[in-house]
């Protein structure tokens, strides 16, 4: 077969729905939580609601945690094992956070339910990675991701149907099961991708190594901090999201609705990124795009005010451009990352999603604890980071002209 290493062990159809499956444990763990938010805040932490987003950011930071590592050990133990740890992991965590009556202790199992969902997110790559190889590798992926993105458009509503039946606890059972069913589909249906006399010991010296390369690359090293505010932008908005069309637009019955349409409307950046990125090259197609999110950041935070239809309209456009700007910005900038690493590309994918994205929680939990009862903290806490972005990127263009191609 042309492009692949290895004869894929399922079909085609089976392999792909699989790996998106896989791939989709991230976004259904995170977009299915956002109409449990102001049942979780009224039961949970009724002192201070604007606590509950917390539940999103955690679940975050534990996934940027779990990405460091997931690589290597599946290098190190194969792609089953660290699966299935991973997958046992997220279910344990999940059944914990649903028997618990404790904010603080479903936090913690938020953070062990990231980490484990990491497993699933990168072995997924790992194995199409084994499989094949080039254009045909390209293809699988691309396949999975628009699979991928769909999920945020339905995951709310699922939410909502969900807590129908049961209540906002339910979301939890509902992980355990999604994560059984695939660690299940992978165990009976796909053998192990990784033979044992290709696998490489874990080595914590060359993980800080690669570490120490990447920080010290001025090019990689810019990228990594753009990724993290790009990220955090969009992490932002989702902690603020649900409060802001229950409380500033009194929206709340038809936000998966309105969330849905927009992340299906969003997956479309992907597309456009695929036509521009090619005439305009990757760092001018990033720098545009935060460029357009300050001007729009701008537009809004002079017209926060405007609370009637004019601004949910308004704000449904920036909404939508937020998620458009994700699908412009954060591959771009990972393969900006990647390009000088070539030599340690396994170590430094993994570096960059776990910094990029543990950062990103870092700084967007803050600005989920500032919402006011308007959409200023959001708007301005964007501007500010997509105006840094955008001046980081500036510069990124002056350092290139001095540092050597490698």
């Amino acid at each position: 077969m042309s492009g692949s290493h290895n004869p894929i062990p399922v079909g085609r159809g089976e392999f792909i729905a699989l790996m998106a499956m896989m791939f989709a444990t991230i976004a259904f763990s995170i977009d299915s939580m956002l109409p449990a938010l102001p049942d979780i805040a009224m039961e949970l932490t009724p002192d201070d609601p604007t606590r509950a987003p917390l539940i999103l950011t955690s679940f975050v930071l534990g996934m940027g945690l779990g990405t460091f590592f997931a690589g290597p050990l599946s290098d190190a133990f194969g792609r089953r094992t660290i699966m299935f740890c991973g997958a046992g992991l997220y279910i344990v965590s999940a059944t914990c956070a649903w028997a618990s009556a404790s904010f603080e202790v479903i936090l913690a199992a938020r953070i062990i339910q990231g980490i484990g969902a990491a497993g699933p997110r990168v072995v997924c790559v790992a194995i199409i990675r084994d499989l094949f190889s080039g254009r045909e590798m390209a293809r699988i992926l691309s396949i999975v991701m628009m699979i991928f993105t769909l999920v945020p458009a339905f995951a709310p509503a699922m939410g909502v149907v969900i807590i129908e039946w049961s209540d906002w606890r339910g979301i939890f059972i509902a992980f355990v099961l999604f994560s059984l069913i695939s660690a299940l589909w992978l165990g009976f249906r796909l053998p192990e991708t990784l033979p044992v006399e290709k696998r490489r010991p874990v080595r914590v010296r060359l993980i800080l190594n690669a570490v120490r390369q990447m920080f010290a690359h001025p090019v990689v090293r810019l990228s990594i901090f753009v990724q993290t505010l790009c990220m955090a932008i969009l992490f932002s908005l989702l902690m603020l999201i649900q409060p802001i069309y229950e409380k500033v637009f009194d929206k709340l019955e038809s936000f998966p609705f309105w969330f849905g349409g927009i992340a299906l409307i969003s997956a479309l950046a992907s597309l456009l990124n695929a036509m521009l990125v090619v005439r305009l090259g990757m760092r001018r197609l990033v720098t545009v795009a935060l460029f357009v999110q300050i001007g729009l950041s701008g537009v809004m935070l002079l017209t926060a005010g405007t609370i009637g239809p004019e601004g949910f309209a308004l704000f449904l456009v920036w909404q939508a451009y937020v998620f458009f700007q994700a699908g412009l910005t954060v591959g771009n900038l990972n393969a900006i990352a990647m390009e000088p690493m070539g030599h340690i590309a396994g170590m430094a994918a993994s570096v960059i999603g776990g910094v990029s994205t543990v950062l990103a929680a870092a700084i967007a939990s803050p600005i989920g604890l500032l919402f006011d009862g308007t959409i200023r903290p959001l708007v301005g806490a964007v501007f500010v980071m997509a105006t840094i972005a955008c001046a980081l990127m500036v510069y990124m263009a002056r350092v290139e002209k001095r540092v050597p191609a490698e």
